[in-house]
């Protein structure tokens, strides 16, 4: 297996690995509080980049880092896990996943309207396109189709859901300026994000020692969500000769994870829904294939 097929296998076994974690949240959410799922998701995700340090040899990258990088890690930190998924997961607790998932794959056009007041960047014609095409199939999938009602399920859970593609979008603008090892850097985020977490779920639930069942989904999403899922990709954009190959790859993630949706949570998927993703897809593919290398 040559390096550009090495590349695929890992960049297919990440995006099949972000497909299903719709499907835990929702699972996992019928079990656990959203603060609960998070703290113990973010415990678990902990424990496996430390491995994944441990197993490269590479522990010693953290105690490498300087005061300023430590400080930038609790700002981090704070932004993911903690601010970005306990939203998240409110989202999924209030809304279908077929509503939810969609909803916020849309952080990469944000991350393109963001990139205008914090990066100076300019916001051109494909730009706008591409937002009209992707908001447009937010609204498809909210309003069920129904366009001229324009009624949501649930208005609080489609804000959260929008307000997570910003805190998601503003988060790897930050890290653009973040010149650490990639995953002892994601592994200092999470041991602050941890902190975070654990005094969110002292303050609005309880940590309780969940039983096995119970932590099987904190499990899966802190291992295949959180952790390794980012160690792979990481891999996979090594190893390719093209990035813009491997990007690609990404566009079967939501299409993959409303299969598991319907087939695990047992959600009858929406015709909106398949459009609305549709329309979303097209925004992001528009804005890639139009731009600048």
């Amino acid at each position: 297996m040559n390096q550009q097929h090495k590349a695929y296998a890992y960049g297919l076994a990440a995006v099949l690995c972000w497909s299903t974690v719709a499907t835990a949240f929702k699972l996992s959410l019928a079990r656990l509080d959203p603060f609960q799922l998070l703290f113990y998701s973010c415990l678990f995700s902990l424990l496996v980049l430390l491995s994944v340090l441990a197993l490269t040899r590479s522990l010693h990258k953290l105690s490498e880092f300087r005061r300023k990088e430590w400080f930038q890690s609790a700002l981090y930190g704070a932004l993911n896990p903690f601010l970005y998924y306990t939203i998240l997961f409110k989202a999924y607790d209030l809304l279908p996943a077929q509503e939810a998932q969609p909803i916020n794959y849309t952080w990469a056009i944000m991350l393109s309207l963001l990139s205008v007041p914090l990066l100076r960047q300019k916001l051109h014609k494909k730009d706008l396109i591409a937002l009209c095409l992707s908001y447009f199939g937010v609204l498809l999938i909210c309003t069920h189709g129904r366009l001229t009602d324009f009624t949501f399920q649930s208005p609080l859970g489609v804000f959260l859901a929008l307000l997570s593609t910003v805190i998601w979008a503003v988060y790897w603008i930050v890290c653009t300026k973040d010149s650490r090892d990639p995953v002892a850097g994601l592994t200092a985020n999470f041991l602050f994000g941890t902190v975070y977490t654990f005094v969110s779920v002292c303050i609005f639930s309880s940590p309780r020692l969940p039983q096995l069942a119970d932590s099987l989904g904190p499990l899966y999403v802190g291992i295949f969500e959180m952790g390794l899922t980012f160690v792979l990709w990481l891999k996979a954009m090594r190893l390719t000769s093209s990035t813009a190959r491997i990007s690609t790859l990404i566009f079967l993630s939501p299409f993959l994870s409303l299969f598991f949706i319907s087939a695990f949570v047992g959600e009858n998927i929406q015709p909106a829904t398949w459009l609305g993703l549709f329309f979303i897809t097209l925004g992001i593919a528009f804005q890639q294939v139009t731009g600048k290398s």
